[in-house]
């Protein structure tokens, strides 16, 4: 052994430093995310698309429902159009207000139906009512993708 080689004792003690060390720059760096986050208004969700026109798509028909769903259908008036999926705890929460909104006629509603299997779909919105004038089955979720869907 030369001069230059730590000793055993000396080597356990650096790992022992470093055990220690991982954690506390881990912590660290959490806490700076997590700071950088509660600065951030939560009612605000940012999106690349806010300014921009509909990304070009053309969907088939929910199972069960006769017209699906193009970026042709969002010409000329204003709408909304609603992603949802029959797996989705918040979309049951929401449906709801979407039926009364409907049975009032403010505004044509959409729907995007989203990574959903057919027969599913078709049993939600039998179940819980139809409020779309248009209900597109976006199965495979390439168009939602598009919409910046990621929830």
């Amino acid at each position: 052994m030369n001069a230059n080689t730590p000793s055993a004792p000396g080597r356990w003690r650096r790992v022992a430093q470093l055990r220690y060390a991982i954690p506390l720059v881990a912590s660290a760096l959490l806490l700076v995310f997590l700071g950088i986050g509660l600065t951030l208004n939560p009612r605000e969700v940012p999106s690349p698309l806010i300014g921009k026109p509909v990304p070009g798509f053309d969907l088939p028909a929910v199972k069960g429902r006769t017209l699906g769903l193009s970026n042709r259908d969002l010409v000329g008036q204003v709408s909304l159009v609603n992603v949802f999926a029959s797996w989705c705890v918040a979309c049951r929460e929401e449906h709801p207000l979407l039926v009364e909104l409907a049975r009032r006629q403010i505004v044509p509603i959409h729907g995007l139906n989203y990574k959903d299997k057919p027969d599913e779909a078709q049993a939600w919105l039998d179940e819980l009512g139809d409020p779309y004038t248009r209900t597109s089955a976006d199965i495979h979720g390439r168009v939602g993708i598009d919409w910046g869907v990621y929830g």
